[in-house]
């Protein structure tokens, strides 16, 4: 053992020794090491399991969060498209929600979150960001409900924008049509002319896109033509409006400051045209 110690001439032996008893070192730790493969293998599952749940739920909150996502984009757009449409229009601007739609399927009328403490008046224009919705008809003082210009007791003093004729838009109890009535069969109309406010009436100021002409039929036999048109506004899909202070409705009801501190920065800067 001292001169092996010293020179290690048992090394071979031991070399031998060692791989002749490496299957009684296997055998003897094959418990434990069983033992540990098991262990590892129900917690590593377990793990797993408890993971899969977590990203599971992680995902689903993800997919609620991407949905929330895309709305507030649709949102930021439509008030990008109200913004652009109150600087073309130049006027007095406030912009309100709907909050609520008439369920009565004979009023096409819509609930917005303005009203008399943000200086809304009745009679009061009301637009999206493509044409002309409707008119405010009563007044609470945080909402207001708007009589939209497809209603059947709505009519709206239009014109052709091509060649001014002048008409009335009524409204026919239909979301995407309106009726121009009394329009002699030699009337210059014809299918995709655009109808605009004629400014006649006092309510509606002059120039802004109503409808546009879809059908016009001229019947021989009787004295006025059918012609029907589509409004420009998406009556049945709009979320914000415009309400409008023209220089006549601004000289006969001046909105409180509350209004006008709401009001965008472009009618800050400018007085009412």
């Amino acid at each position: 053992m001292v001169v092996d110690h010293r020179q290690n001439h048992l090394e071979g032996i031991r070399a031998v020794l060692s791989v002749a008893l490496s299957p009684l070192d296997v055998i003897i730790n094959l418990p434990r090491t069983t033992g540990d493969w098991i262990s590892e293998t129900f917690s590593t599952r377990s793990n797993l399991l408890r993971q899969n749940r977590a990203l599971k739920k992680e995902n689903l909150l993800l997919q609620v969060r991407q949905q929330k996502l895309d709305s507030l984009k649709a949102e930021n757009m439509r008030l990008r498209n109200l913004l652009d449409s109150a600087f073309k229009i130049r006027d007095r601007v406030l912009i309100a929600e709907v909050i609520a739609v008439d369920l009565d399927p004979y009023r096409h009328q819509v609930l917005i979150n303005k009203g008399s403490s943000s200086g809304i008046f009745q009679g009061q224009p009301v637009l999206d960001a493509s044409a002309v919705m409707g008119q405010v008809t009563h007044i609470n003082p945080f909402s207001s409900t708007v009589l939209l210009i497809t209603d059947a007791s709505h009519g709206l003093p239009v014109q052709v924008n091509r060649n001014g004729l002048r008409t009335v838009a009524l409204g026919t109890g239909h979301i995407d049509r309106l009726e121009l009535p009394h329009l002699p069969n030699n009337a210059d109309i014809k299918v995709g002319d655009l109808l605009v406010t004629s400014g006649l009436g006092g309510r509606f100021p002059p120039g802004y896109p109503v409808a546009e002409v879809t059908a016009v039929t001229r019947n021989p036999g009787q004295p006025f033509a059918s012609v029907l048109a589509q409004p420009k506004a998406k009556l049945d899909q709009a979320r914000e409006a415009l309400l409008v202070w023209t220089l006549d409705s601004v000289q006969s009801y001046a909105p409180p400051e509350s209004a006008t501190q709401e009001a965008t920065e472009s009618d800050k800067e400018e007085p009412p045209l």
